[in-house]
């Protein structure tokens, strides 16, 4: 089965990270949706860096939800207010989910500049059960990827959200290059980000 390849990606760098489950998403920005619509998380004011990619605040308020910028220093990854999510889209290194709490909810990114560089994707790091089962057919259009489309019956309306079997094995052939090592430095910050406080579309 081709979605195989998913599940081994999964499993390899949930191993590495340190978590119990990592679900495959196509990019971290709906990754961090999906999460805020999974917790609840609405009609809140959330803290994050003014320095950072402008598809977290876009996320934020499109959930609903008011971002406020902070003039925080961060290195490789910051937490969304006290949502229990973290944005480690610049991060990868080995039992990197040690760091955080067992609760907590931490998304990468697989873009082309970042360390584990499909060229799309991102993952969520999980010890949470109930999500790992909640957001497998949540990010497949509701679907199940052990069935084929004329024998399934749909189990709840979802999103768009899942990586394909082909960005899960380039995937796995970047995880074990030479690329990838034990301490990956990180590949951004507070310091490569311009402040999006100065932008007119969130002045308001």
């Amino acid at each position: 089965n081709d979605w195989d390849w998913v599940t081994h990606f999964e499993n390899e760098i949930a191993e590495y990270c340190g978590s119990k489950y990592a679900i495959a998403c196509d990019s971290n920005s709906n990754a961090i949706r999906l999460l805020l619509h999974y917790l609840g998380v609405e009609g809140q004011e959330i803290g994050i860096p003014a320095k950072t990619y402008v598809s977290v605040p876009n996320q934020i308020i499109l959930s609903g939800n008011k971002p406020v910028f902070q003039d925080t220093q961060w290195d490789g990854m910051y937490q969304l207010g006290y949502t229990g999510i973290y944005d480690a889209a610049t991060a990868f290194y080995e039992g990197m989910y040690y760091d955080t709490l067992d609760e907590a909810y931490m998304v990468l990114s697989f873009h082309i500049k970042k360390i584990l560089n499909i060229g799309t994707g991102g993952m969520i790091l999980t010890n949470d059960e109930h999500f790992n089962e909640w957001a497998r057919p949540m990010i497949y259009d509701g679907r199940h990827k052990d069935k084929m489309y004329t024998d399934d019956d749909f189990e709840c309306i979802g999103w768009h959200m899942y990586m394909t079997p082909e960005q899960a094995k380039k995937g796995l052939e970047i995880f074990h290059s030479d690329r990838i090592q034990p301490i990956n430095k990180s590949c951004g910050g507070s310091w490569l980000y311009k402040d999006l406080t100065e932008q007119y579309i969130f002045k308001n």
